[in-house]
C-alpha cells in the first residue's frame, strides 16, 4: 500500500525543477573549487622552476597550464606605460602598471608587468619611477595576460594623447596597436624585489571567496536539494484516517 497521495503533476514538475537547480548549483561551485586550487597549484609549481631562457620558452610554446619562469635581456620603451584601473589587491585603491619590453635580437615587444602601485587610482595618475636604461636582465613568469571583458565606448588607449595611458581592461591587440608593433601573446609578470616600489603579488587573491567557501556553498545547495524532496514527500503523505472520518 502506498504511503503517499496520488501528487498534482505541476507540484511534481516544481519539484523537479527545484532539486535539478539546486544540483546543479551545487556541481558548479564544486567545479568553481577545484578550478581555483589548480590554478593556486599553478602558480606554487611556476615559482619553484629553475629559471630558463626566454628564447627558449618562447620558441615552443607552454601548455595553458604552464607558467614558465623565465629570463630575459633586453630594453624598455621609455614613456609608454599602461596602467590597469582594475586590479585586486587587498581592495586597496591603485593600479597594475604594465611596459613594453624589446628582448634582445628581436623587434617583437613584450608587455612587462612592473606590478602594483598603491593609489587613488587614476582620477589621480601616480608618479611612476623611471625604468631603467640601457640593456637590463628581467626575471619573472611568462604568464597569460589579464582578463579582458567589455569595455564602454570600445578602445580606451586610442583616445588618449598622453602617457602613461589607462583602462580598466588591457587588451594585447589594442596595446600592439596602440604602440605599432607585434606583441608576444603573454606577459612578464616580474618576481617580487623587497627594494621595488611595486607590490608583487601575481599568484590570485582568493581571500573573499576561497575554495573551500566554495564548497562549503556547494554543501548548502545540496541540503536545499535534500530539503525540497523531504518537503515533497512530507505535504503528500497520506494522513491516519481519524474517529470521526470512520462513520
Amino acid at each position: 500500500m502506498s504511503l503517499l497521495r496520488r501528487p498534482r503533476g505541476w507540484a511534481v514538475l516544481l519539484t523537479l525543477a527545484g532539486v535539478l537547480l539546486f544540483l546543479r548549483l551545487g556541481v558548479w561551485q564544486l567545479h568553481r573549487a577545484d578550478e581555483k586550487e589548480a590554478l593556486l597549484r599553478r602558480y606554487a609549481a611556476a615559482a619553484e622552476q629553475p629559471v630558463r631562457e626566454f628564447a627558449a620558452a618562447d620558441a615552443a610554446p607552454p601548455a595553458v597550464d604552464v607558467l614558465p619562469h623565465v629570463r630575459v635581456r633586453g630594453e624598455y620603451l621609455p614613456g609608454r606605460e599602461y596602467l590597469l584601473d582594475n586590479p585586486r589587491h587587498d581592495q586597496r585603491g591603485g593600479v597594475e602598471v604594465y611596459a613594453p619590453f624589446r628582448p634582445q635580437g628581436t623587434e617583437r615587444l613584450l608587455l612587462v608587468d612592473l606590478g602594483f602601485l598603491a593609489g587613488n587610482g587614476t582620477d589621480q595618475t601616480p608618479q611612476l619611477p623611471p625604468l631603467p636604461g640601457g640593456t637590463v636582465e628581467l626575471t619573472g613568469f611568462y604568464q597569460p595576460p589579464p582578463g579582458v571583458g567589455f569595455e564602454m565606448g570600445g578602445d580606451a588607449l586610442a583616445r588618449q594623447q598622453n602617457w602613461p595611458k589607462t583602462s580598466i581592461y588591457l587588451e594585447l591587440g589594442d596595446v600592439a596597436k596602440d604602440l605599432g608593433a607585434s606583441l608576444y601573446p603573454r606577459v612578464l609578470a616580474l618576481e617580487a624585489e623587497p627594494a621595488s616600489i611595486y607590490t608583487r603579488e601575481h599568484t590570485p587573491d582568493f581571500s573573499a571567496m576561497p575554495p573551500a567557501r566554495h564548497r562549503a556553498y556547494a554543501f548548502q545547495w545540496f541540503t536545499f536539494a535534500v530539503v525540497a524532496v523531504v518537503m515533497f514527500l512530507f505535504l503528500h503523505r497520506k494522513r491516519k484516517a481519524q474517529r470521526g472520518d470512520l462513520r
